[in-house]
């Protein structure tokens, strides 16, 4: 019997993300219209709602319309409509505007918001509050509750106050039991409970493999003459060569742009930086003459799901689902997940309010899958299945004419007969002795910065004397696989300068992991080549604290 309180609830969701506060909303949207109560509770591990959230991001306003349909009579922070759409091929020194007419029609952003999805987020965390949803941040769920009968009974949280070799420091508290009939998980991409979730219930078993990439932003100041709002630049390209990724910068609100860059996981060569592929990306011209004259002002990272329809998982176990960017909503032509995620979490909600209604508890909400194949989820997903692994199947070019001539045979009613399968993303590296290293240029502390600074503008903080979060399943893999065959990738694939290798100048190589500035990318998590580190949560609270991204 566990010593820790317990607190029960209808439903428990996992995460204050687009996807988690959507479900919390229409189930009390679903409550208020049958005349019912129900208790809802949204965990979120984040110091405050939004604090973990960044995204670049252009919203589809498709899922907000069918969830709040007056969304723009209640000062919502869709403010700024895309009215320039732009994609440019780039060389070192030049740009190739794309012609937009040869692009799928549903590629045109039509509609669409630029923003800060951590303040879309922000303002759903309030919409819910006022329905009667409770909403706790600060509170990591770091444990799966089971039933007896092997269903999913709820989360616990982590508890708080422990010293980093495992003793309670005076201010020791435990992790509290929330118990549910059923409970979402919205943790975002790479989620580690619903990873584990993925393993128990074996939900894998008929998808193919989720494959990633990192995307690494920054929101910049710019004065006010270069300032466009609503302006929309995608570019692929250079500084990339024969791996999949690109670059976007958005022109936002208040003469603010965000920019980042976007590197597949899948990538072979272990000298491959991402943060440094993304810095130096903006020395581009094009990009650099935005740029110039302005001050940058934050910085972060996230894993994103590239797998496509393919790659979805069963979403449905005994007690509980699969939604948001857990499941991986993500449609990656487009560069958009938000609208997906949202309505996911809708359909789970109604299949969950349904089966309360009907008093069961604990068992699989299969009306939520079937809804979501029936959903506009599907038929958009569906249409670009083969985008992302044509790409990394064939290279940039061949890949962008497949992907390409696929989307637009399936806009016409018809598409390439075949889909095609992915790849997982950690066991992609080559030797390092089969690569040249890549010698990236210094920063100039004006467009271009290191790691160490960037970290500072995320507003990074974890308590220091606290167990590492980022565990090794075995501690001797990172000097005697990592370093010895790929040069010990992880000092390079992580934005943050977690890792780091030390003692190599007395020939006594060790790896040290500087927990303290881990912005909870998942990166290391997903492109570990043996799989030997894995990301758990750290005491609630902790990690970045974005303001605006």
């Amino acid at each position: 019997m566990s010593q820790r309180e317990s607190m029960p609830y209808d439903v428990v969701i996992v995460g204050a993300g687009p996807a988690g506060l959507s479900a919390a909303i229409r189930l009390k949207q679903l409550a208020a219209e049958a005349g019912r109560e129900i208790g809802v509770c949204v965990l979120e591990k984040g110091s405050e709602v939004g604090a973990h959230i960044l995204s670049g991001a252009v919203v589809d306003p498709i899922a907000l319309n069918e969830l709040i349909p007056n969304w723009k009579e209640l000062d919502s922070p869709l403010t700024v409509p895309v009215v320039e759409n732009h994609h440019w091929i780039l060389t070192e020194t030049k740009k190739i505007e794309f012609p937009h007419i040869l692009m799928p029609p549903f590629m045109n952003n039509k509609g669409t918001y630029t923003l800060s999805l951590g303040n879309l987020c922000r303002w759903l965390a309030s919409q819910a509050e006022a329905l009667g949803v409770e909403i706790f941040p600060g509170f990591a769920a770091a444990e799966i509750l089971f039933n007896e009968d092997g269903s999913v009974k709820g989360v616990a949280t982590g508890d708080m106050g422990i010293s980093r070799d495992g003793h309670h420091k005076p201010d020791y508290q435990p992790g509290m039991e929330l118990h549910a009939k059923y409970t979402f998980f919205a943790e975002g991409v790479r989620g580690h409970l619903s990873k584990e979730l993925k393993r128990i219930f074996d939900l894998e078993k008929d998808s193919q493999p989720q494959t990633y990439a990192i995307g690494i932003k920054e929101l910049w100041d710019i004065p006010a003459d270069k300032h466009e709002p609503g302006r929309v630049i995608h570019t692929q390209g250079w500084p990339l060569t024969d791996e999949v990724g690109g670059g976007f910068l958005y022109h936002q609100a208040n003469n603010q742009v965000a920019l980042g860059f976007v590197v597949g996981l899948g990538y072979r060569n272990p000298y491959l930086s991402p943060f440094e592929e993304f810095q130096r990306w903006k020395q581009h011209p094009a990009i650099r003459a935005i740029l110039e004259g302005g001050r940058r002002i934050s910085y972060g990272a996230r894993a994103i799901n590239e797998g496509g329809w393919q790659a979805v998982p069963k979403l449905v176990f005994p007690g509980g689902a699969l939604i948001g960017c857990s499941a991986g909503f993500v449609n990656v032509p487009r560069i958009k997940g938000s609208h997906t995620a949202m309505k996911s979490g809708m359909l789970a909600a109604e299949a969950a309010f349904a089966a309360l209604v009907a008093e069961r508890e604990g068992d699989e909400l299969a009306d939520y899958p079937e809804a979501l194949n029936a959903s506009w989820i599907a038929k958009e997903l569906k249409t670009v299945r083969n985008a992302e692994p044509a790409i990394a199947n064939f290279g940039p070019l061949v890949g962008t004419l497949v992907a390409g001539t696929d989307m637009w045979m399936r806009t016409l009613g018809i598409g390439l007969p075949f889909t095609l399968k992915t790849h997982t993303d950690n066991d992609r590296l080559y030797r390092k002795d089969l690569v040249k290293p890549i010698a990236y240029p210094k920063p100039d502390g004006v467009i271009s910065f290191d790691r160490l600074s960037s970290v500072f503008l995320s507003n990074t903080n974890h308590e220091e004397d606290q167990p590492i979060h980022l565990t090794l399943k075995d501690p001797t893999v990172p000097i005697d696989v990592n370093l010895a065959l790929y040069d010990a990738p992880e000092q390079r694939y992580c934005p943050a300068g977690v890792y780091e290798i030390v003692g190599q100048d007395v020939s006594e190589p060790r790896l040290q992991i500087n927990a303290q500035n881990c912005v909870h990318c998942k990166t290391c998590d997903i492109k570990d080549p043996t799989q030997n580190i894995n990301w758990v949560v750290p005491e609630g609270g902790g990690g970045p604290n974005y303001p605006n991204m």
